[in-house]
């Protein structure tokens, strides 16, 4: 299924069925994860960062937010990646010009990762992207409704608490 094949919720008032409503959610979470994730690419592509590895606008996304060094170790564990698969995607994204890695002020056994000059401006470009469709979004289905979709994923995440939702090298 792609995001063409999607129905619409165009002029449809909220009461009415949808047909969206018979598609499971995790296949809506996927296709909503890729409209954001190809208007992203698309973004960073025209503005010339078009060499960014898949889970690397997490990354960059993420370290944007923060604005703070965050430890190597934590990144591995937010991606639920294997820590070899972690350490590429950094030496990559390094290698590449978007993150710069220090030893930790505090302990020198540990790895932190920050944004470089670039990597400010591709997480700029990433962030104007990602408006831009929350502004569709918004305009598409309004203010209640876009609250409500946060307010429902935000307990759907909460939900997984347990030893279960974390990776199995972390249990």
């Amino acid at each position: 299924m792609t995001n063409e094949n999607l129905p619409s919720n165009e002029n449809l008032p909220p009461s009415e069925n949808h047909p969206s409503d018979e598609i499971g959610l995790p296949v809506l979470l996927r296709h909503a994860r890729n409209t954001y994730g190809m208007a992203m690419r698309k973004a960073l592509a025209e503005a010339g960062y078009d060499d960014i590895p898949g889970n690397g606008l997490y990354v960059i996304g993420g370290l944007a937010l923060d604005r703070s060094d965050i430890p190597l170790s934590q990144l591995i564990r937010e991606l639920r990646i294997s820590k070899q698969a972690a350490g590429q995607l950094v030496d990559t994204l390094v290698t590449r010009g978007y993150l710069e890695r220090a030893m930790d002020k505090d302990d020198r056994r540990k790895l932190t990762v920050t944004l470089t000059e670039r990597g400010r401006a591709a997480a700029e470009t990433q962030s104007t992207a990602r408006a831009k469709v929350d502004a569709d979004l918004l305009a598409a289905v309004g203010e209640d409704d876009v609250k409500r979709t946060r307010r429902t994923l935000a307990v759907l995440i909460d939900m997984c608490h347990g030893p279960e939702c974390q990776p199995e090298e972390d249990r």
